[in-house]
């Protein structure tokens, strides 16, 4: 009833009217890319266009590697061509586990250690892994350890991004000084509209923004590759790691993103 009865030049209008209403981020997120689907399709325009911007031919997305036995990482590292890796951690092998796959490619590594360091063993961590190529650490304490993260910062030789750490767009603040970029997820914060607006704080502060994905469909894949112009870094595999994809749209060639002609977001159901 509130989408019908709302009358909407631009998307973030009705994200504004559907906030009070909807408790649902992943619902949020969905009727949010429609309508910046829509509203760009209105304009006869692909949305980066109808967004003013202009496609960056050098972003590249990583292929993320999941815990396993190093092996079985390595072994899925090699089935996917990436010129970058995401390298989830989380054990008390960590370094070992970067140390055997660094021996098998010269690709970028970024570290994703879900949570799961305290300050002292990511101060020691983070810097045996800027010997190993890794560019940076994305969320190495527990979500809500800001004291640990202001700690962590003095200490740390490389880049920290903020995922956990910056759900919604309250948190971009909660991180400056802390992380040294934010890790923005579409499907978490409620789609494009605050998505937006999360970048925006995020620049004000001086800091660098990387969109991640959820393992979600080409449909939400295909929103964070028209917002890459904004981006410093992107993780867009998520429909490379489901095996029932219900539509086409933005894909990855060895971490290239490859728009279609199709207007609007470019996704269709198929």
């Amino acid at each position: 009833t509130t989408i019908e009865n709302t009358a909407w030049e631009h998307p973030s209008e009705l994200w504004e009217a559907l906030n009070p209403v909807l408790n649902n981020s992943f619902l949020q997120c969905a009727i949010d890319i429609a309508a910046y689907d829509i509203w760009a399709k209105s304009q006869n325009k692909k949305l980066y266009e109808a967004l003013g911007l202009q496609l960056n031919p050098n972003i590249q997305s990583n292929y993320t590697i999941g815990i396993d036995e190093p092996e079985i990482m390595a072994k899925k590292m090699l089935e996917f061509d990436f010129p970058i890796y995401k390298i989830k951690l989380g054990t008390p092998n960590d370094v070992e586990i970067v140390k055997y796959l660094r021996s098998k490619t010269n690709a970028v590594f970024r570290v994703d250690a879900n949570c799961a360091w305290g300050v002292d063993e990511a101060v020691k961590n983070i810097q045996a892994l800027e010997q190993l190529g890794v560019e940076f650490v994305e969320q190495p304490l527990k979500a809500d350890n800001m004291e640990g993260m202001r700690e962590l910062k003095k200490h740390s030789v490389l880049p920290l991004m903020a995922d956990e750490s910056c759900i919604k767009p309250s948190d971009v603040a909660k991180c400056a000084g802390l992380f040294n970029g934010v890790n923005i997820k579409l499907a978490k914060c409620g789609g494009i509209s605050p998505a937006l607006g999360m970048i925006r704080e995020a620049r004000e502060n001086n800091m660098r923004v990387m969109m991640g994905c959820m393992t979600e469909s080409s449909i939400g894949i295909s929103a964070i590759g028209h917002l890459t112009p904004l981006l410093d870094y992107v993780d867009m595999d998520g429909s490379m790691l489901i095996a029932n994809d219900p539509a086409v749209g933005v894909c990855l060639k060895k971490g290239k993103p490859i728009f279609t002609e199709e207007l609007g977001l470019g996704a269709k159901f198929v």
